[in-house]
């Protein structure tokens, strides 16, 4: 059984993950890590990890860029792999992430879904025979209380489709002040908050008189927490290195 400290354990997706942990048998939540201790949990929670002695195999982290950089040292000096899920991470606690993956197994993912990794996936074979004759167009929808824009996903998708063409594309978040045509070089990143959307995603390749999308719904935060359990499960014995879904999903 895979032990496991939930950082960010009393947010949203800390108490999906150990509703959903319960129902395990390869898995258990033996600790908790949040500033806020105003919910009782079946395990204890620590606000700080500095007298925290609790043998854990994965640390997973679904909370905000500002604890990084604690959960991180925590996870360093004890050794013990780390699953970062939260999203919205700067470009310097990025690079940070791939500096300790030197020392301990970390696994990365900006949308725990298996489904949206499987959709990377096939963003990046389409664009391979699209990107020259396409528009590419990318359409997130997230609940109103999402706070970054765009979402981890969306950026995943674009520098995904990056990643598989020769010719780099710019992201382009706004076009209401610049009163040009689109130009081939560009993807579109457009952002909707509203209700209780729990994450839908959309890649426009759009061609002359074609058009194909690319489409992932998610119908609840379910998904993203049976992710970050079987993430936890694959890295626990992994070796030292930087690792993302598609390592899990072998794609």
């Amino acid at each position: 059984m895979v032990r496991i400290l939930l950082s960010g354990c009393n947010g949203k997706m800390g108490q999906v993950i150990t509703n959903l942990a319960r129902d395990r048998e390869d898995v258990r939540i033996v600790a908790g890590y949040d500033i806020h201790d105003n919910i009782k949990n079946d395990y204890p929670v620590f606000t700080q990890l500095e007298n925290f002695n609790i043998p854990v195999d994965v640390i997973i982290d679904f909370s905000h860029p500002s604890a990084l950089q604690t959960v991180l040292n925590f996870a360093l000096a004890k050794k013990i792999p780390l699953i970062v899920a939260t999203t919205g991470l700067s470009d310097e606690q990025a690079a940070k992430l791939k500096e300790a993956s030197k020392v301990i197994p970390v696994l990365h993912s900006a949308n725990m879904s298996l489904g949206v990794n499987l959709l990377i996936d096939l963003v990046q074979k389409a664009a391979k025979v699209l990107y020259s004759n396409f528009d590419i167009e990318i359409i997130e929808r997230h609940h109103n209380q999402k706070i970054d824009a765009p979402s981890g996903t969306a950026l995943a998708l674009a520098d995904a489709i990056n990643q598989a063409v020769p010719e780099k594309y710019r992201y382009v978040y706004d076009r209401h002040s610049n009163r040009v045509k689109r130009s081939k070089d560009e993807i579109g990143i457009h952002s909707v908050r509203g209700g209780t959307i729990a994450g839908d995603h959309t890649v426009i390749f759009a061609g002359n008189d074609e058009i194909i999308e690319l489409r992932h719904v998610a119908n609840s935060r379910d998904i993203f927490g049976v992710g970050a359990l079987k993430a936890a499960v694959f890295i626990h014995d992994k070796n030292p290195g930087f690792y993302t879904m598609k390592d899990l999903l072998n794609i």
